[in-house]
C-alpha cells in the first residue's frame, strides 16, 4: 500500500467516528468528471441478480433516496426476473424502494456478456455481486467505462485475479472513482470506534489475534439437473466450486480476516495453514472446497494471528468473532447488527453515494481489499499444499483458476479435492 493511499483510507475509516462539518456541497455528478461534480438523481446498474445482489439494490436506494435502479444484468434470466420482481413487490422483503425500480424491457441483460451491455449504459454505479470468480474481468471493465462501484467482498478467487484488481484499484483511484466494497465493518461504527481505542493504547501492545467463522453450508441449489451443462452445473452450484468461490476462508472468512489488517494497517507476511473435508462427501455436490480450515498469520511486526473457519452441518456449534489480546487486557470487537444501531451494509451505501457527491471523504477501498483478499488465497493455498506461505510468494503466484473460455459448452478443467502433499502450489 502507498502512504498516500494509507493516509486516504485512515481518513475514510474515521470519518464515522468524528462528527465534523460536512464538506462543501456541489451541483452536477459524472463518473468521468471532478468528484462531486454531479446530477440531482443518480443511476445504478446491477451485475449479478442472485440474494446477495438484490439486497445490495436494497441498501443502496433505502439509504439514498437520488438513486434509481434502471440496468440489471446477470447470467441467467431466471436470475434476474426474479430479483426484478423482488425489488418490485411493495408487499415482500425490500419495501419502500418500489418507485425507484425503473428497469425496462431493454435494460434487462442477459448471458456472459451481459455486463459489457449494462457498462455501456449512462449508469453513474455499478454493483458488482456476482459471484466472486467474475470480480476481477467486472472490475477492470467497470473502471474502463468510467462507473463508480460497489464491489462484494472478495475481489478475487486466485492471485491473479487479485493483481488484476489491484492494478485496475489503482486507476480508478487516478480518475478519482469511488470504489466501495462490501466488507461491512469497515462501515460499522461500533467496529471501528473498538478499532480506534485499541490504536490509542486501552488494551496495551497487541501481542496476539484470534478471528474464528464457524458456520453452516452453503448451497444454491440441491441436486443437478440433467438439463444442464457442466459450466452451468458450476454456476447455479457455484459456492461448491472454487474457481468461482474461493472457499470458505476467502469468500465468508475474508470478513474478520479484513478488519484485523485494518486494524493492523497491513496484510501478513507469512501463514501455515491446515484444513480439509471432514463431513463434505466425495460427491458431485459438494465439489472442491474444504469445509474447515485453520491458519496461523505472522504479521511484519511479530504478531500472530490465528484463525479458524469451518461449515459444518445443522446442530454444530456456530460463532463468528475477533479477539485481540494486548498487554494490559484483551478486547472482542463488537458482533454486527445490535438493536438501535444503523446496518452497516445499508451505512456502506450512505457512505459510498457522498464519495462520489462530494460531501463526503473520497473513498476507494480497492486495493485494500485486493489485499486482504490476497491474504486469504495465501492461507488457502499453504492448506492445500501444506507449504509455509510468504506474502512475496503469493504476489508472484501465476495460479489462474478462471475458465479458458465462458461459453456454455465449455467444461472446466477438473480439479480434485486438495491433497496436501499432491496438490502443487504454483
Amino acid at each position: 500500500m502507498t502512504p498516500t493511499a494509507k493516509a486516504e483510507t485512515t481518513v475514510t475509516r474515521r470519518s464515522f467516528l468524528k462528527s465534523a462539518a460536512p464538506a462543501a456541497t456541489f451541483t452536477i455528478v459524472k463518473p468521468q468528471m471532478v468528484r462531486g461534480v454531479g446530477k440531482e438523481k443518480l443511476k445504478a446498474g446491477i451485475i449479478g441478480c442472485g440474494g446477495r445482489g438484490t439486497a445490495a439494490v436494497h441498501d443502496l436506494l433505502s439509504g439514498n433516496p437520488n438513486v434509481e435502479l434502471v440496468a440489471m444484468a446477470d447470467l441467467f434470466e431466471d436470475h434476474l426476473e426474479q430479483s426484478l420482481r423482488r425489488l418490485r413487490d411493495p408487499n415482500g422483503r425490500f419495501k419502500g424502494i418500489q418507485d425507484r425500480i425503473k428497469v425496462d424491457p431493454d435494460h434487462r441483460f442477459v448471458g456472459f456478456d451481459a455486463y459489457k451491455k449494462l457498462l455501456a449504459t449512462d449508469i453513474d454505479i455499478v454493483l458488482l455481486t456476482t459471484p466472486p470468480g467474475y470480480r476481477p474481468i467486472h472490475f477492470e471493465a467497470a473502471v474502463e467505462a468510467r462507473k463508480h462501484i460497489f464491489a462484494e467482498k472478495p475481489f478475487a478467487t486466485d492471485p491473479v485475479g487479485c493483481r488484476r484488481v489491484m492494478a485496475a484499484a489503482k486507476k480508478a483511484r487516478e480518475l478519482k472513482l469511488t470504489v466501495m466494497s462490501g466488507a461491512q465493518k469497515r462501515s460499522h461504527k461500533a467496529t471501528l470506534e473498538a478499532i480506534d481505542r485499541i490504536r490509542n493504547g486501552e488494551i496495551g501492545d497487541i501481542v496476539a489475534i484470534y478471528v474464528k467463522y464457524l458456520s453452516g453450508p452453503v448451497f444454491h441449489v440441491k441436486e443437478r439437473d440433467p438439463k444442464w451443462s457442466e459450466m452451468e452445473w458450476q454456476h447455479r452450484n457455484w459456492y461448491s466450486f472454487v474457481w468461482i468461490c474461493g472457499d470458505q476462508i476467502v469468500e465468508q472468512h475474508f470478513h474478520n480476516i479484513d478488519i484485523i489488517n485494518v486494524l493492523m494497517g497491513t496484510h501478513p507476511v507469512s501463514v501455515v495453514a491446515q484444513g480439509g473435508a471432514a463431513w463434505r462427501p466425495r460427491e458431485p455436490l459438494y465439489g472442491n472446497i474444504y469445509d474447515h480450515m485453520s491458519s496461523e498469520f505472522v504479521y511484519p511486526n511479530g504478531v500472530r494471528m490465528v484463525s479458524h473457519c469451518r461449515q459444518y452441518p445443522e446442530g454444530c456449534y456456530r460463532e463468528v468473532g475477533e479477539l485481540i489480546v494486548g498487554t494490559k487486557g484483551s478486547m472482542a470487537l463488537p458482533p454486527l447488527r445490535q438493536p438501535g444501531e444503523m446496518n452497516p451494509q445499508v451505512q456502506e451505501h450512505i457512505d459510498m453515494v457522498n464519495s462520489i457527491l462530494g460531501i463526503g471523504p473520497y473513498i476507494n477501498h480497492g486495493e485494500e481489499v485486493a489485499e486482504s483478499t490476497m491474504t486469504c488465497i495465501m492461507a488457502r493455498e499453504s492448506a492445500y499444499s501444506g507449504m509455509r506461505l510468504t506474502w512475496e510468494q503469493i504476489m508472484a503466484s501465476q495460479l489462474d483458476l478462471l475458465p479458458k473460455r465462458f461459453d456454455w459448452d465449455y467444461v472446466p478443467e477438473p480439479r480434485p479435492l486438495p491433497v496436501p502433499g499432491q496438490y502443487k502450489f504454483i
